[in-house]
């Protein structure tokens, strides 16, 4: 089973560590997180997982971390600040504030419908620019134009405007990749279910560079590849779908654009509501190395690109052929990663005195603690000293916690909840013969294991 709706794994998350509300003690800021120190050990886990099966297991990608503050013109040439908006209308009868695109239509009158009060009296929509905006400079003001500038919406430009920089100093030859983990901001109009959208969060990026005729190709093995990276996070293959957007909702950049989705919202009784994007694999075709180029004319006969110094077009020695490579791009959310993962890991079982435990099945590379030392008398000096020297041992190759705040049967109970797959515990008869027992999250089965094979044992099922 996965979570029944997103609202369990909020509590679930506050209660255990894994995401608190941000500045809570101010009362918040709207769709604003923290991750805890469960949540921020699976963040990492989920990169370190996405960087070693793109980066280091393959031979044609490279790594990237560009600035989060670009030059304002990165986004003036992208197109961001004449596209990169939401149509944004208002509800005149409770005031709220809504994206049109996200809002039910009454097939009746083909008017959009407040989902706070049921009214259809909403303004015109206007288009609403997502970018956050700051300003640069110790005088800078508001006002001034000249300090303007803009915090990332995503981190594929400064991959882009980074394509000769990596090309010259890697000598990379097509096709190849450049993969980059980072911040982005968007102001978003709706943000909301807990991780899900927010205005602040974090991205898994690449962006691989191709000829034209090889990208159609290439751009459905990195689908094919992505569905398979995802099935290994754990996450269970009745709870994923691929969606072909539509030309209408094609980005302008693209000629096509695959979205992952994932049943984020199991409760739902129309099952087409259940789903929504986990991530978006697109062919953005030949468009933003091109429009970041100084050479490229319109069909006036001028420059595209006034300001650029550089030309990003891509020489083939071996045909003598210049061009602008085309790009495929995957890109994925850490957040939504981890709230999809959170969900699918998810279940609940009863044990023997009818009790109802919560075990989150993460896969063993991403729970957050690998194995529990536990002592099963804390009262016990030479049993206490035994478990923290095991839990000291195992350390280094992996991540181990010690605690003895509880009974045998809650500290079971919590390290379940949390995703631990081990615990061991270190009893009377470990003084004697040197054994602890391993018990096992997802079975609950238990096995003494000699302390001296301890490390090597929990190794092979890590």
């Amino acid at each position: 089973m996965s979570a029944p709706n997103i609202e369990t794994i909020v509590s679930l998350s506050k209660r255990r560590g894994f995401v608190f509300p941000a500045s809570d003690i101010y009362g918040g800021l709207g769709s604003s997180w923290d991750y805890g120190p469960l949540g921020v050990e699976l963040a990492n886990n989920i990169k370190k997982s996405w960087w070693n099966w793109l980066v280091y297991e393959r031979d044609d990608i490279e790594g990237l971390d560009s600035s989060i503050i670009q030059n304002r013109l990165v986004w003036k040439y992208s197109g961001h600040e004449d596209t990169f908006s939401d149509p944004l209308v208002d509800c005149r009868e409770c005031k709220s504030r809504l994206r049109l695109d996200k809002l039910e239509v009454d097939p009746a009158d083909s008017k959009a419908v407040c989902p706070n009060c049921g009214s259809k009296n909403l303004t015109e929509p206007r288009q609403f620019n997502m970018m956050l905006r700051t300003t640069l400079g110790a005088a800078s003001v508001e006002e001034d134009e000249s300090a303007l500038a803009y915090l990332r919406p995503e981190t594929a430009q400064g991959i882009f405007t980074n394509f000769k920089n990596v090309l010259d100093t890697s000598r990379r030859k097509l096709p190849f990749g450049i993969a980059q983990i980072g911040k982005a901001f968007r102001n978003e109009i709706t943000p909301g279910n807990f991780i899900f959208r927010t205005r602040e969060f974090e991205q898994m990026e690449m962006e691989y560079f191709c000829r034209a005729e090889d990208a159609p190709r290439i751009h459905q093995e990195w689908i094919d590849g992505f569905s398979e990276w995802i099935g290994s996070l754990g996450i269970s293959s009745e709870n994923l779908s691929l969606y072909e957007q539509t030309k209408e909702e094609l980005a302008h950049y693209a000629v096509r654009t695959v979205d992952i989705m994932y049943r984020f919202f199991p409760e739902r009784e129309d099952e087409d509501k259940q789903w929504d994007e986990l991530m978006g694999i697109a062919n953005r075709t030949d468009y933003d190395l091109r429009v970041h180029s100084k050479k490229p004319e319109d069909a006036e006969g001028k420059r595209i690109n006034q300001d650029t110094t550089e030309d990003l077009s891509y020489f083939d020695p071996q045909t003598n052929e210049r061009f602008y490579p085309y790009v495929i791009e995957p890109a994925i959310g850490v957040n939504r990663t981890l709230l999809a993962i959170m969900m699918d890991a998810y279940e609940e079982r009863t044990n023997d005195k009818s009790e109802k435990r919560v075990i989150l099945k993460l896969k063993p590379e991403l729970a957050p603690i690998k194995v529990a030392v536990l002592p099963l008398a804390k009262n016990k000096p030479e049993i206490v000293e035994m478990a923290k020297r095991i839990k000291h041992d195992l350390q280094p190759s992996m991540r181990a916690v010690y605690d003895d705040t509880g009974g045998i049967g809650k500290l079971y109970a919590r390290q379940d909840e949390i995703g631990t797959p081990f615990c061991v515990t270190v009893d009377h008869e470990s003084l004697e013969d040197n054994s602890v027992t391993v018990r096992n999250r997802d079975t609950w089965e238990q096995e003494r294991i000699s302390v001296d094979a301890l490390k090597e044992y929990l190794q092979e099922r890590l």
